[in-house]
């Protein structure tokens, strides 16, 4: 189910336009780096990588919860009669249909 939550996720998620507090991160990185050695470098740059790799995986986790928090709801609804997935669909197509 994980990669079908990892297309899902590649498929809608849509990355908020973060270009001010990117260009503030990415100056405030630079800074600190021109103070550092080689080696300090290097450590700095695998903590960046690894706050990257943090932010995917906490993207995804928030995306699948918000994925299963709206089939359970879906399941909910449809158990009181509330919901109709085959009334969703035909609705979307006539709308589709509309459109065209």
């Amino acid at each position: 189910m994980n990669d079908y939550m990892k297309a899902l996720h590649q498929r809608f998620f849509r990355k908020p336009n973060l270009t001010e507090l990117e260009k503030e991160i990415e100056t405030a990185r630079q800074e600190v780096r021109d103070c550092l050695d080689k080696v300090q470098r290097r450590r700095l740059m695998d903590l960046v990588d690894g706050q990257a790799l943090l932010r995917e995986a906490i993207s995804l986790a928030s995306f699948t919860a918000g994925f299963k928090l709206a089939w359970g709801i879906t399941k909910e609804l449809e158990a009181d009669d509330l919901y109709s997935s085959q009334e969703e669909t035909e609705y979307i197509c006539h709308h589709i249909q509309k459109e065209d």
